[in-house]
């Protein structure tokens, strides 16, 4: 993906109509999620992690920053990415500080203990990798609480029965709220039917349990609750209070219903308000997608296209973030001779604080109250205040009225120093068909990273005497019939009719030389865990020779074994199946701990 943006740059392929690179994502709000701090390296809006960002949302949540410090082991733990989705059993089956060995080397969690308990919201347990982990995991685990509509994954693939919950949650068609898309555009979302059966939203069921653990009216100090229901309103105006960093702050709650409202009156192709729409959505883009700049009471229209040059900031305009300094090495990171449309300053110039504004003589022009607000919060580092953590918006509102971006105008940076490949380059995967190749492009050095140990070129080095027991390059994906983890398509009778079996793609060659035919069981078996998966084979030529592909929305059998009777009585889905995660295999992404789900090594055997 860097590769094609550093291509688009070179291109001329950005910021402007009908360029870019798009992101498509699988599921409602996955984009919004992210914005919230579901990335466990960061808090909201991508503030980061250090001292810095928890005072900023200590303000915005009206709590004091030494209690949230409280919370935690320590301000180092504090400070400290989170453990991600993907390796949550590898937390819970290492040891943790207090625990460990001498023997144990690296193989430790870094927090006082090991991962006790989990609580999950709407996530299969098919969607990760290294499922055989994930089991023993799970059994370990002292407690297990699965909220979701349909019980998942979690619910059946290992025999755990103490300490373990399903509670019914209800979907986003039976609650209120905000949600936002690939393209940063936002929607209300009203409620379509009332919550089913015993099902909580998950603003209430949240609410309720930090009651019960003690916290819940410190969480809750800015957000609206009646009757232990909680106003969705009152939820996106705390975003719009704290989210100044992407310009999630001029999305009221009045201004989405009134897009929804007016749909009709938005163009298609451009997403702007088309002449003659009403007033108060005049200049719109349809989603006030983010950055939409200042309180909603300023009136921006949202950006439709990011970096695009050719417009004024008011009215959604932009330019490259100025994120990473003003010159490293002694060159400059800032624009030369590139501004928005509008801009006071014709040339690059870094993100804007107090100190910035005093020096362009622009201090001036903020109102007695958005200075005084800044007074109050930053005192005498007043002039450290910048556009993201100034909360009266001042420094934001007259950035503006000089056509400039509140976070700067620089370069865009094709060299990214902070990661470990500055630039892209080419490293094989870590099970590899090619062990030859590994000497020239290897996988980087094991190390830590999310508080655990992560492996690679340790892991890759099995290659060499894998492969041969091995041959077959197994890659997952996705299928249209059916959606995720699948429990919930995978229960709609006009859907499963349409896929009814889990299967793998196999070349016809590859068909014939094992003398599997079309639509026969097959075991495909995996190079670690002594994984293997039963499933039907498809023979076809849409995969190259010596390629299998499977899909991964399957679950409910496991390792050959139909695991039906162990759902709750009346909630299995139609069709069951095997799940690619079974059989992928250790490998993730050097930055996220993404897990490697497109390339891993497989047999297929006749079953």
């Amino acid at each position: 993906m860097r590769a094609y943006s550093i291509l688009l740059l070179a291109t001329g392929n950005v910021g402007s109509n009908g360029t870019g690179a798009n992101i498509f994502r699988g599921h409602c709000n996955v984009q919004g999620a992210t914005d919230l701090g579901l990335d466990v390296t960061t808090l909201p809006g991508y503030y980061g992690l250090d001292e810095n960002a928890w005072r900023h949302w200590a303000r915005v949540w009206g709590v004091e920053y030494d209690w949230l410090l409280s919370r935690f082991g320590s301000k180092a733990l504090m400070e400290a990415p989170g453990i991600p989705s993907t390796r949550w059993f590898d937390a819970v089956i290492m040891p943790g500080e207090r625990d460990k060995t001498e023997a144990d080397g690296q193989a430790y969690v870094a927090q006082p203990s090991s991962l006790k308990a989990m609580m999950v919201f709407g996530h299969g347990g098919n969607t990760v990798t290294r499922m055989p982990e994930m089991v023993k995991g799970l059994e370990k685990l002292d407690l297990l609480v699965v909220a979701d509509p349909h019980p998942t994954t979690f619910s059946q693939i290992s025999n755990r029965r103490d300490g373990t919950y399903l509670l019914p949650i209800c979907t986003s068609f039976e609650m209120d709220g905000s949600r936002t898309a690939s393209n940063r555009s936002l929607q209300w979302g009203a409620k379509v039917v009332e919550p089913i059966f015993e099902s909580r939203n998950d603003y209430d069921v949240i609410h309720a349990l930090t009651r019960r653990l003690g916290f819940g009216e410190r969480m809750f100090a800015g957000i609206e609750v009646k009757d232990g229901r909680v106003a969705a309103e009152s939820i996106l105006r705390e975003m719009n209070r704290g989210l100044w960093s992407i310009g999630y702050t001029g999305q009221s709650p009045e201004r989405l219903k009134l897009h929804m409202r007016h749909q009709d009156r938005f163009d298609l192709v451009t997403l702007r308000a088309k002449p003659g729409a009403p007033a108060e959505i005049a200049g719109d883009f349809y989603g006030l997608p983010w950055p939409c700049f200042g309180t909603p009471e300023m009136r921006h229209p949202g950006s439709h296209v990011l970096y695009n040059t050719n417009l004024h900031v008011k009215e959604g305009g932009g330019t490259f973030r100025a994120r990473f300094g003003v010159e490293r090495n002694g060159q400059t990171l800032l624009a030369e001779g590139s501004y928005s449309r509008g801009s006071e300053i014709q040339d690059g110039y870094p993100e804007f604080t107090v100190a910035v504004l005093k020096r362009l003589g622009w201090f001036g022009e903020l109102t007695a109250a958005e200075t005084a607000s800044l007074e109050t919060h930053f005192g005498a580092n007043i002039d450290r205040a910048s556009w993201a953590t100034d909360l009266s918006g001042g420094i934001v509102r007259v950035a503006m009225e000089h056509g400039c971006v509140p976070y700067g105008n620089a370069k865009a940076r094709a060299v990214a120093w902070n990661l470990p490949d500055p630039v892209p380059v080419h490293r094989e995967p870590i099970y590899t068909a090619r062990p030859d190749l590994v000497a020239k492009y290897p996988t980087l050095p094991d190390r830590r990273g999310f508080r655990m140990p992560h492996l690679g070129q340790s892991v890759q080095a099995r290659s060499a005497t894998v492969v041969k027991d091995f041959p077959i390059i197994l890659t997952s994906g996705r299928l249209v019939e059916y959606e995720g983890g699948g429990e919930e398509t995978r229960s709609n009778k006009w859907l499963a009719e349409l896929q009814q079996d889990m299967f793998v793609e196999i070349h016809p060659a590859d068909a014939a030389a094992r003398n599997i035919r079309d639509g026969g069981w097959v075991w495909v078996t995996g190079p670690e865990s002594n994984s293997r998966a039963r499933v039907k084979a498809l023979v076809t030529e849409r995969v190259a020779q010596g390629v299998a592909f499977m899909p991964f929305h399957f679950g409910g059998w496991f390792m050959g074994e139909d695991r039906r009777k162990h759902y709750p009585a009346g909630t299995d889905p139609i069709v069951l199946g095997e799940s690619v995660n079974a059989l992928t295999t250790y490998g993730y992404d050097p930055v996220t701990f993404m897990q490697e789900t497109k390339v891993t090594l497989c047999q297929i055997k006749g079953a």
